[in-house]
Formats: C-alpha cells, structure tokens, sequence
C-alpha cells in the first residue's frame, strides 16, 4: 500500500471518529437535556397539582361560608345544609391531600399549619351557626352571625392561599431559570458538536470526489431497494385492509350473537314478572285467609327482594342492548364505502340545526351558522352525522340557568376546510379532551342519556374522511370543536377506507 493510499486511509479514519464523537457529543447533550427537561417537567406538573390542591381548599372554605349563609336565609331549602355538610366532611381529606403534595417544602407546611387551624376554627363558628338554623334558632344564628369572625377568618385564609400559591408560582420561576441554563448547555454542547462535524464534512468531501463511482452504483442499489419497498407497502396495506374489514365482521358477528341470549334474558324476566305477579297475589290471599302460615321473610322476598333482583336484570340488560346497538351501528358504518359529492355547507348545517330547534329552545339554546360557509367535496351521509352530533350535544350540555350560544364557522386552508363548533355551554375538563373520544367515555356530570360512543364514531368518521377532530374547553367556559377535512375527498379513498 503506497504512502498516498495510507494517508487517505488516516483522513477517512479521523472524518470517521471525528463524526462519531460529534454525534456522541451531541447525543449526551441532547439526552442530558431531556432528561433535565423531564425533571423540569415533573416539577412543574407537581406546582400545577399544588395550585390545583390549594384552590380546592380555597373554594371549599368559600363554598362552606356560602352555603352557612344560604342556609341562615332559607332554613326550607335544605340544599345549602346538605352542601355545607358535604363541603365540611371534605374540608379534612382536602388538606391531608395539600400537605402531602407539599411533604418537600417546609415552608409550605408551615402556612398549611396555620390554614388548617384557622379552617378548624372556622368550622366551629359555622357548625354552630348551622345547628342554631336546623333547631330553629333562626334569628339567633343571624345574629351571632352578624357579631362572630367568620369573615375575618374567611379572609385570613384567603391570604394565605394567596401566599400558598405565590410560593409555587416562586419556584416555578426558579425552575424556569434552570430550564433556561440548561438550554444555554445544550446548545454550547450543540455548538461544539457543529465544529466537529464541520471539519468531518471536509474530510468527507475528499471521500466523496474519489468515490463518485461507488456513491452511484450506491444510489441505484437504493433505488431498487425503495421500489421493492414500495411494493411491500403496498402489500402490507392490503394485508391491513383486509385485517380491518376481518375485524369489522367479527365485530358484527359477535354483537349478533350476543343479541339472541340477551333476547332470551330479557323474555325470561317478562316471565319472572308474571310469575312474581301470580306469586304476589298467593302471597297476599295466604296472609288474609291462613295468617298463621304467612311467613315474614318469604313476604319480604316476594314484596322486594324479588322484584328488586329483577328490575336490576332489567336494567343491565337494556344497557347491554343499547351496547350491542353501538356496536352493530359502528361495525355498519366501518363497512360503508364512501361516496365523494359536491356539497353545500351551509344548506347541511342549515338543515342540521333546523332539526335540532325542538331541543334547542328545550335547552335555551341558539345556534348561528356563519356564511358564508366553504363547501367540500366528501361524503354527504357522513358529513351530516358528524355535524348532527357534534351540534347536538353542543345543545345538550348547555348550562342551567344560562343562556347556550352555540356558533359554527368554516375557514379554508390549502387543500383543506376547517369547521369550528363554539358553545357556551358547561365545557370540558382538559384532562378529559381525549378520554371523550373514546368509545364508551364520558365526561362530567352523567345527567344526559347516552353511552359514549357519539364521539368516539365522529372521530372514526372524520378519520375515514381524511380529517382530524380537536377540543379546546375548559369547565364552566364552553367548549370548541375543530372538524380539519381535506377539501376534496377522493374517490379511491373513501373506497379504500
């Protein structure tokens, strides 16, 4: 080997470990600062946990004083009594909660020792108030009321969560500096990495000119490659397909089998009823005509074991109905193909809230259509039970008492139209804005009928569409849904779905 070949050899080798240690450079660092980024992160989940804790504590003491006062104005309304006995009994575990969330930080223990006297204390003045009212001492309560501190110790607890949340909201700052230095690191760490790989590239250069050939023949050996690869997607999509469609007829299968012993459950209890009827009336004659022979256990077992056992059956299995409903609706409507046609937006959603004016005006709600309204190209059938849905339950979890605006909007974008669906409806816990997409989920107060499967088969829909669905809510500020479809929906894509 001649002395040129030997010092190329010694160039290629050093632009190799010179890359590779640039690549391990940059990897630490970048692993050093995501793991510094996670710890960040825990730390700063943990402070919106406290804020979270401390504002429990906060509105439950507030929630106490109002309902005490309630209570003292109208001792008939027995609502205020029951929230004040439920905010009382939940005032303890609220505190054991913050003070163990804020086990680390003395500081902050110190402040919970005094807001737990003073919610004590508080406690006592109210208790007293409350009992005064139950045994009609009315005007006594109001009185001591108008003379006792409780609104001095309402206040005094009040700043000390005020303290309590300034605290976190100073080691949140704290952390957000060492976030910061530790992005000044990376990127130092980054910069250096550059350096490296920059005189790699030189080196790399030379390799480059002197193996044109090889990089050729290369680039052709990956192009082949890539067109077989295409070939295997194209095949494993196949394979997906019809694992999919395997998976709806199952789906449809074993939901149809489960209807014919469910249909037997229910004739069966039909039949218990009938029997417990007959049973009854025995029962009954037996106690009139031979009381001696009447036994008061088996009366008990009749009257209301029985018919309690079967009002349960009953129950569970038209739940189990309504399930296998859902599910034969879905499976039905994975199987559908697509039809692509020209559609007018404001007509559907025009229509859409027409239908829903019965139980708009039910709930107290209005809804708004914007124009004008960007049309699409998709599928008619699914578009409007997207949009029925969405508008529907957007009416019925509208908020007592208050007026529901309901307001849908269209953008277009390049290649896609954007819907927007805005209430001021009772909103959405952050938390829940993707466990309300799942199939049989809910959220929030359950006081409206249904089995959680209307948004979890718009977002199937919307999937099949080519779109995406997202929620931005919040409780008690209403909640927008965003329905992203591609403008013009192709024929072979919704056949291929």
């Amino acid at each position: 080997m001649g002395l040129e070949q030997k010092s190329f050899n010694r160039l290629v080798v050093g632009a190799v470990a010179g890359g590779f240690v640039a690549v391990l450079l940059a990897a630490g660092a970048t692993a050093w600062a995501v793991r510094d980024n996670q710890v960040y992160s825990r730390a700063v989940d943990h402070t919106y946990e406290v804020e979270g804790a401390i504002a429990q504590v906060r509105v439950t003491a507030e929630q106490l004083e109002a309902a005490r006062r309630g209570y003292m104005l109208r001792p008939g309304d027995t609502g205020h009594r029951d929230t004040y006995r439920q905010m009382a009994a939940a005032a303890p575990a609220l505190l054991k909660k913050l003070r163990g969330l804020t086990a680390d930080n003395p500081r902050q223990q110190e402040q919970i020792d005094e807001l737990g006297k003073l919610m004590a204390l508080n406690l006592i003045i109210t208790d007293a108030s409350v009992d005064k009212v139950e045994r009609g001492g009315q005007v006594m309560a109001i009185r001591e009321f108008q003379a006792d501190t409780s609104a001095t110790l309402l206040g005094d607890i009040r700043r000390i969560t005020d303290a309590m949340r300034a605290e976190e909201l100073r080691l949140l700052r704290v952390r957000d500096q060492a976030r910061a230095q530790s992005v000044i690191t990376l990127y130092g760490g980054l910069a250096i990495a550059l350096i490296l790989l920059a005189f790699v590239g030189i080196g790399s250069l030379w390799v480059i000119i002197r193996y044109t050939r090889e990089l050729t023949e290369s680039r052709n050996a990956l192009r082949r490659l890539n067109e077989g690869l295409e070939v295997a997607v194209r095949e494993r999509t196949g394979d997906l397909k019809r694992a999919n469609d395997e998976i709806q007829r199952f789906a449809y299968i074993v939901s149809h089998d489960l209807r014919s012993p469910l249909v037997n459950v229910m004739g069966f209890t039909a039949e218990l009823d009938t029997a417990l009827a007959t049973l009854g009336g025995f029962v009954d004659k037996v106690e009139k005509e031979a009381p001696a022979l009447a036994d008061g256990e088996a009366r008990h077992a009749v009257k209301t074991d029985l018919p309690e056992a079967i009002g349960f059956i009953r129950t569970s299995t038209q739940k189990m109905d309504r399930l296998i409903n859902a599910i034969l609706q879905l499976s039905r409507q994975g199987r559908r193909v697509l039809t692509p046609e020209s559609l007018n937006m404001s007509a559907i959603l025009g229509g859409v809230a027409d239908s829903l004016r019965s139980l708009s005006d039910q709930n107290g709600a209005e809804i708004t259509v914007e124009s004008p309204m960007p049309d699409v190209v998709s599928d008619r059938i699914a578009i409007e039970q997207v949009f029925s849905n969405l508008l529907e339950n957007a009416v019925k979890y509208s908020k007592p008492g208050k007026p529901n605006h309901i307001v849908v909007r269209g953008e277009e974008h390049p290649g896609r139209v954007v819907y927007s669906i805005a209430d001021t409806g009772r909103g959405i816990d952050p938390k829940d804005h993707e466990r309300i997409f799942e199939l049989f989920r809910r959220s929030g107060a359950q006081d409206q009928r249904g089995e959680g499967i209307g948004l979890a088969h718009v977002r199937a829909l919307v999937y099949r569409l080519g779109g995406l669905i997202s929620c931005e809510s919040a409780l008690d500020q209403g909640a927008v849904f965003r329905v992203s479809l591609p403008a013009r929906l192709l024929a072979e894509q919704g056949a291929g779905t």
